[in-house]
């Protein structure tokens, strides 16, 4: 059976008159030249592919949630500075509520050639996870921004592929 939090919502310009639930999300848009860091999860296969971040907690930065959201989906830590790439607000309606994910979203760039792209593909447990459970497996890959964009938003889940073309423009200007 599918795991209702991964029902198909909506991006929105502007949240909804009534909802049940407002969840801050901070994510990483990672590249390293062209590469973009993307994750699926082997053991639920219909959701699409994600990037790393999630929740922010209670009295925790939008910035801190997504360093440590990064971290703890990936492995890896991020020693870039994080630049905003935009902001979505992104409607999840299904048998667990109307819920508004305000979400927040951050590049980081690293060389082509750093320690953290050596690696093609990998997997990583998420050992906590926020919503409790057993740990999550992630498998991990990098994939080019132009093959990214070409897989459509299909492919990604809610809305992870919209900033997509700006992401490809940001990374035009300083190539």
């Amino acid at each position: 059976m599918n795991d209702p939090r991964f029902f198909e919502g909506e991006v929105c310009e502007t949240p909804p008159a009534r909802y049940d639930r407002l969840k801050h999300k901070a994510y990483i848009y990672l590249t390293a030249g062209r590469d973009l860091l993307v994750f699926r999860q082997p053991d639920q296969p219909y959701v699409g592919l994600q990037i790393p971040g999630g929740t922010v907690d209670p009295g925790e930065s939008h910035l801190g949630a997504a360093l440590r959201e990064f971290h703890e989906e990936t492995g890896l830590a991020v020693c870039n500075a994080l630049d905003t790439l935009s902001e979505q607000l992104v409607l999840f309606d299904n048998e667990l509520g109307r819920d508004i994910h305000s979400r927040r979203l951050y590049h980081a760039a690293m060389p082509h050639n750093a320690p953290a792209r050596r690696r093609d593909r990998w997997e990583h447990y998420e050992m906590t996870p926020s919503a409790g459970g057993d740990p999550i497996r992630f498998e991990l890959f990098w994939i080019d921004i132009d093959a990214a964009i070409a897989q459509g938003t299909d492919r990604f889940f809610t809305g992870f592929h919209a900033p997509l073309a700006d992401l490809r423009a940001r990374l035009e200007t300083r190539a």
